[in-house]
């Protein structure tokens, strides 16, 4: 079965992206690629078992096994050595992506408290947005009592475009609420 946000993609936003940007080819209408979750926890080198609850809550909020990222050079002030576990990170592609953004969107976003819209300056120049959470606990997958610890984590979301202003339409079509007005933006057709 397709995923609602892919469809919804497809039947609405591809039609809405090529009319707006007059692409010729339908190669050239933007997409997304892949969406990358990230964790870090700096005691994870401390205490192994807040990395494993880290990595199996990310688990739980993306449907995906989460990686344990790990460091890649040794400082000596933060007590880190090279190899040692810092966090844990997930990749995501096709439905299990669509899936995450849908319920990213429609569930996570409307719980962040004091929520006023994303914020438009987090595209990188580059047609990718990044975008950070502070705490895990807006997903409903995560059950509160079993949490070890509140942490933040990095949704980053990949578009076949290298503009961002091509970027923003489409978040925009597949429902991000972007706080304000529409903005001024990098490689925007004048």
């Amino acid at each position: 079965m397709e995923p609602r946000l892919l469809t919804h993609y497809k039947q609405v936003a591809r039609p809405a992206l090529k009319e707006q940007f007059g692409f010729a080819n339908p190669h050239q209408i933007p997409r997304v690629v892949k969406v990358a979750v990230n964790v870090g926890i700096g005691e994870g080198s401390r205490d192994r078992k807040l990395i494993q609850s880290v990595a199996a809550e990310l688990a739980m909020i993306t449907g995906q096994k989460a990686v344990v990222t790990k460091a890649r050079k040794s400082i000596s002030n933060f007590r880190l050595r090279e190899g040692m576990p810092v966090g844990a990170s997930v990749t995501l592609r096709r439905h299990g992506m669509w899936e995450f953004l849908d319920r990213f969107v429609t569930v996570a976003v409307p719980r962040i408290r004091d929520f006023r819209g994303m914020n438009t300056r987090s595209f990188d120049g580059r047609g990718n947005y990044t975008l950070g959470v502070k705490e895990q606990i807006i997903f409903p997958e995560v059950d509160y009592d079993r949490v070890a610890r509140i942490h933040g984590m990095d949704v980053s979301v990949v578009t076949s475009t290298n503009k961002d202003a091509e970027a923003y339409a489409l978040l925009r079509q597949l429902g991000f609420p972007f706080r304000g007005e529409v903005p001024v933006l990098v490689g925007a057709a004048a």
